[in-house]
């Protein structure tokens, strides 16, 4: 399905309103997704650092024999994996999480971007028509 391309100075005040509406509601949900999307990377990031930690307690021989951890990889499974590759693993989720973080962000920068040009345009047409 192709997108139509509208010129927003020839649209009337009520679908400019609609419009604006509608980006501002779409640019909440986008923004509180960035947050969780933060969040997450923190936890996986978090994890990294736990599971790199224990390379370091394994030679100053705090733990014994830490060769195998048990990773969370989400919707309740768990498996076991070498330190070596749980941390991969882990990392590997960070920059896939950091990818996306990026792409959200150019969106949500897009959308306000649009939503500003929607506004200037409105307050053109307010003050038209106040002449």
């Amino acid at each position: 399905m192709s997108q139509q391309q509208v010129n927003i100075a020839d649209l009337d005040l009520s679908s400019l309103q609609q419009v604006k509406t509608q980006l501002e509601e779409e640019l909440s949900h986008l923004t509180q997704s960035y947050s969780k999307l933060k969040s997450v990377q923190g936890r996986f990031t978090d994890c990294a650092d736990s599971v790199d930690s224990l390379k370091v307690e394994k030679a100053d021989g705090k733990l014994s024999n830490v060769s195998k951890v048990i990773v969370d990889v989400g919707t309740g499974y768990y498996i076991e994996k070498s330190v070596s590759d749980a941390s991969k693993f882990y990392n590997d989720k960070v920059d896939y999480v950091k990818k996306n973080l990026g792409t959200l962000e150019k969106t949500i920068t897009d959308k306000q971007s649009t939503l500003r040009a929607i506004v200037n345009v409105m307050q053109d047409k307010i003050q038209q028509d106040q002449k």
